[in-house]
């Protein structure tokens, strides 16, 4: 079984009014969700789950859609740290749609508020991450060799009549992260550290056509990107396993990036994923074949390798509960 594993990719949402609460729910019907409401997360359901399943700490998100939802939530993720600082870390969100915003936050979330990274959405409110506008952006998040946990936008009207995060956010994550690619982004700003959710999504599983066909005389590649640089690029990635714990994503995973570079995740704490799904997801990666027992194990607590200060509060934590004891 899991033994104190560190959940890259676990949400929250700070407190909501009914009224607020039933309103989220609405636009998420609209946007083709069925089923019955699920409840608002709370701190100490998220430790209840983490205590069952066998996780030390999460690392937690959310990324509103305005600029003072987003704010209020980097704050309150801050107190829930400060409230239980062995149990939580805060990647806090970055406003990535506009340029000025997303460097004040960086400034007040990184300095201030003491978030152990960031937390941005491939495409948010209309701005990819590839956009050139946010240049200034990734070189002050490589001067401070940040951590930046990529995820994509879940909440979008549904397609097919189901909604987005079934399939489609996945495909967003992979785009995004092939027009980065294409931009020189990680040639020009190779310090800091990516952490793309959902395993990449179909990235790791096309990244071999991507090499055999991405630098071809017929595709636009206007920083002249090689095929070994582009290689290298893809390896430095790290990816989560947050609902792709199956051999079906891992395999590829390991191809493009190796065992090092993969980090747990579970997606908790939002209404696509259940105490059941989270379990199925950690069952299947303790199941896989094409990984040791220690490999495994590894991959449950390599993001303490991304996460210092996280460490550092973790081990805080678990020494004065064995002082206590």
């Amino acid at each position: 079984m899991s033994n104190q594993w560190i959940d890259v990719h676990a949400h929250f949402t700070p407190p909501m009014t009914l009224a607020q609460s039933d309103a989220r729910w609405a636009a998420m019907q609209a946007a083709s969700w069925t089923g019955v409401k699920p409840t608002d997360w709370t701190a100490e359901a998220a430790i209840n789950t983490m205590d069952t399943v066998g996780v030390a700490m999460q690392m937690l998100s959310n990324i509103p859609k305005t600029l003072p939802e987003l704010r209020a939530s980097n704050t309150f993720g801050a107190s829930v740290v400060a409230s239980h600082p062995g149990r939580f870390g805060l990647l806090a969100a970055l406003p990535t749609d506009n340029l000025q915003n997303a460097l004040e936050e960086i400034e007040r979330a990184g300095d201030v508020l003491a978030a152990d990274g960031f937390a941005v959405t491939c495409k948010y409110n209309g701005t990819y991450l590839s956009d050139p506008h946010l240049e200034p952006m990734w070189a002050e998040l490589d001067r401070r060799k940040a951590v930046v946990f990529a995820h994509p936008d879940a909440y979008a009207q549904g397609t097919f009549k189901r909604p987005v995060a079934v399939l489609e956010t996945v495909f967003e994550t992979a785009n995004t992260l092939v027009d980065m690619l294409y931009a020189g982004i990680f040639r020009r700003y190779p310090n800091f550290k990516l952490v793309l959710a959902h395993c990449g999504g179909p990235l790791p599983a096309l990244s071999g056509r991507l090499l055999m066909l991405g630098t071809e005389q017929w595709v636009p590649n206007p920083n002249q990107l090689t095929v070994d640089e582009m290689r290298q690029q893809l390896s430095a990635l790290f990816l989560d396993t947050a609902m792709t714990g199956s051999a079906h994503t891992i395999g590829p995973a390991l191809e493009m990036v190796g065992c090092n570079h993969i980090v747990y995740g579970s997606d908790c704490g939002v209404p696509c994923s259940s105490d059941e799904t989270v379990m199925a997801n950690m069952a299947a990666l303790l199941n896989l074949t094409c990984l040791t027992p220690e490999q495994i194990q590894f991959i449950g607590r390599n993001a303490l390798n991304l996460f210092p200060r996280a460490a550092d509060r973790l081990a805080a934590s678990s020494n004065a509960l064995a002082e206590e004891i």
